[in-house]
């Protein structure tokens, strides 16, 4: 009993997680960074190896295993081969301490927990010693971004001019945060994301390897999940394989992750672009019901809006591994069915619905209530189509026969054959506005096409023939004067009279100048109100001549004149001598017309009762 207890413990303690297990040993084993793989081969065999290496990424795509591969290729030594070399194949003295993380001349450190200038003092302090055993000391830092703004200074001398026999390669999610001075002095890779059919093929090997049978699309929904990350893939499939006892199926996954079921995604899809509230409120309930997170659902359905709307462009999105058979067929086919409107106006929709289900403490009713305005906007036109629709309104009145003879109605009240036939010229060319499709049933189902036809609008009376007004004539700057007053334009009129001064004036052309203080865009409204007010178009031109004088100035003339001749006429002169310090506040001719009554504002000096007059 104790044998077997002891064996036992020791095959659980020798068990090692598959993200360990089946890390990249060297170059050919590092699956998705062939560029990186293929600079770095050039690199070796022409002998132009850099003095320090900026590997970023984000998490789990290989930097930290790419700078011990790296690390073992500079120290590579075998009883055939003494020098730096890419090929691997065959371990050396030093790689399996290397791999390990436990070789006295390559030294890991994680810029996260040291992240002070006392740190690399002492990195800038042992470098000039020679490696004891490799062929170089290489200084692998991790999570570089971590470093403080003294350590970062403290370090660029060394970076810059390290002894030959010293290598740098640092390791970071968040390159923003390297200073760019560090950055000039390092060879720069971007680890990529590892594509999810690359993702899928290498799970299926190591699941192989185990032993483990793995259903295609449990494979699939992990490589989704991983987000291109190859040791997440490995983590999830590792705990997959715990859950389900030495198989993987995709209802195991689905549960273990908390998933919605795609086919029910691409299902509650559907019930959405038909406008049928109630098939989807039914249809996310039960996807909760079995576990599936809101926030998930409506990630998913983000997710599928995105590749319906890839595959209208880029027909060969299809070839993706890690979709489903389901996805491909139906998606293809709302690809053909659906509007590039409709499918970004949803995906705007669910863009700004996430976040309020993520945030809110009722999730469940937020995302219901997110599926509720999808729906009812499925059936609403976009703004083109309601701009097509008010035009062919004011051309087509209600109820009026088209082209064909057929009365004005809408698509929804007549859907028409399930195949449309060319567009209608009576409508302005738009195409019948809904079509049948299969539903997941086998029955017919609407569903909005490509391009719908304007949505009916309300009966707008034509307006009464009325016949063509002549071309107000104008031929001085009074008759645009008088137009400002026939449509009771006062702001306009003054500043006509105080800031134009007229050139020449023709039919449809006036050359003017204006004074100092004149508006800038006093020529354009000049411009435009006299096409509105006349009945024909106006050029309106600034010229270099001085032009004669404003209206306001000789209007103020005018009073000055009007004030000189009252002074000289002899009864007025009679009475300003009979009451001395009386003054002149007005001239008015009463047989004259108002157009032409002179007014003047002339300031009164105070004066002794019997002086007033």
């Amino acid at each position: 009993m104790s044998e077997a207890g002891n064996s036992g413990t020791e095959k659980a303690a020798a068990y090692r997680v598959l993200a360990r297990k089946y890390r990249p040993a060297n170059f050919s084993e590092l699956i998705g960074q062939e560029p990186m793989v293929r600079t770095l081969t050039n690199a070796f065999a022409t002998g132009r190896i850099a003095q320090a290496w900026m590997l970023t990424g984000v998490r789990g795509v290989g930097k930290t295993t790419t700078a011990r591969i790296l690390a073992r290729a500079l120290n590579y030594k075998t009883s055939d081969v003494d020098q730096p070399s890419v090929d691997l194949a065959v371990p050396g003295e030093h790689c399996q301490a290397i791999m390990e993380g436990r070789h006295v001349d390559v030294i890991e450190m994680d810029a996260a927990s040291h992240t002070g200038i006392d740190d690399i003092r002492d990195i800038i302090e042992r470098v000039r010693y020679a490696p004891v055993s490799g062929r170089y000391k290489v200084y692998i830092i991790d999570e570089v971004h971590m470093l403080s703004t003294q350590a970062f200074n403290g370090l660029l001398k060394t970076l810059e001019e390290p002894p030959p026999h010293v290598k740098f390669i640092f390791a970071t999610t968040e390159i923003r945060k390297v200073p760019i001075t560090v950055l000039s002095r390092c060879q720069r890779f971007d680890l990529r994301r590892i594509d999810a059919g690359t993702l899928v093929a290498h799970l299926s090997s190591i699941a192989g390897k185990e032993g483990i049978a793995v259903d295609d699309d449990a494979l699939a929904m992990i490589a989704r999940a991983a987000e291109g990350s190859a040791r997440d893939s490995l983590s999830i499939l590792d705990q997959a394989i715990a859950h389900g006892s030495g198989a993987v199926s995709a209802e195991a996954v689905r549960a273990m992750l908390g998933l919605a079921d795609r086919a029910r995604i691409v299902d509650l899809f559907e019930h959405v672009m038909k406008g049928d509230v109630a098939a989807a409120l039914a249809e996310f309930r039960n996807q909760y019901d079995t576990g599936a997170d809101p926030a998930a659902v409506l990630t998913d359905l983000a997710e599928f809006n995105h590749l319906v709307t890839r595959l209208r462009f880029v027909p060969t999105a299809l070839d993706d591994a890690s979709l489903s058979e389901d996805e491909r067929r139906r998606g293809a086919d709302f690809a053909k069915a659906l509007s590039v409107r409709v499918l970004s106006r949803t995906w705007q929709m669910l863009l700004k619905g996430i976040p309020e289900v993520q945030s809110s403490n009722r999730p469940v009713s937020a995302a219901e209530m997110v599926l509720i305005r999808l729906a009812h906007a499925a059936d609403l036109p976009t703004l083109d189509e309601a701009l097509k629709s008010l035009e062919g309104a004011a051309s087509v009145p209600n109820g009026a026969p088209r082209s064909n003879g057929a009365p004005a109605t809408s698509a929804a009240a007549n859907p028409g054959p399930a195949n449309p036939g060319p567009a209608n010229p009576g409508n302005g060319g738009a195409s019948v506005a809904q079509t049948r499709m299969p539903a997941a049933n086998g029955g017919a189902q609407t569903m909005r096409l490509v391009e719908p036809e304007p949505m009916p609008a309300p009966f707008v009376p034509a307006p009464e023939p009325v016949a063509d007004a002549p071309p107000v004539p104008v031929k001085s700057l009074a008759d645009i004067i008088a137009l400002a007053d026939a449509q009771r334009d006062i702001a306009f009129k003054v500043l006509v009279k105080r800031c134009v001064r007229l050139v020449r004036i023709e039919p449809g052309r006036i050359d003017v100048s204006l004074t100092d203080d004149a508006p800038k865009m006093l020529l354009n409204d000049l411009t435009a109100k006299l096409r509105a007010w006349t009945g024909r178009s106006w050029l309106v031109s600034l010229s270099k001549e001085a032009g004669g004088q404003t209206l306001a100035e000789m209007e103020s003339t005018k009073r000055e004149n009007a004030l000189l001749d009252a002074k000289s006429d002899p009864t007025v002169a009679a009475i300003l001598a009979r009451f001395p310090g009386a003054k002149i506040i007005d001239v008015r001719i009463p047989d004259a017309p108002e157009a032409d009554a002179v007014e003047a504002e002339v300031p009164i000096e105070p004066a002794t009762d019997e002086d007033e007059t």
